[in-house]
């Protein structure tokens, strides 16, 4: 096994601006807006880097509103009426 090479695949948690980008599934430019919007983090800076927490922006992701009406909540809500 090469030196310095665990073995392990997983993913960073450190994201460059063009890769939170693609994790989101959006352009740069929406990137930016979303960003400015808060409706994305703002990244963190690690000396000289510009990095976006891959955690912070599944959170964000998440927080974003469905398109749509999601079946499943509307199934619970009339349940409780």
């Amino acid at each position: 096994m090469a030196r310095g090479h665990d073995g392990i695949a997983y993913a960073p948690r450190g994201l460059c601006r063009e890769e939170a980008a693609r994790y989101v599934g959006v352009g740069t430019t929406k990137f930016d807006e979303l960003v400015a919007a808060r409706r994305m983090p703002k990244p963190k800076r690690i000396d000289g880097r510009t990095v976006w927490d891959r955690v912070a922006l599944d959170a964000a992701f998440s927080d974003l509103p469905d398109d749509g009406v999601n079946r499943i909540d509307q199934l619970f809500a009339r349940r409780q009426s």
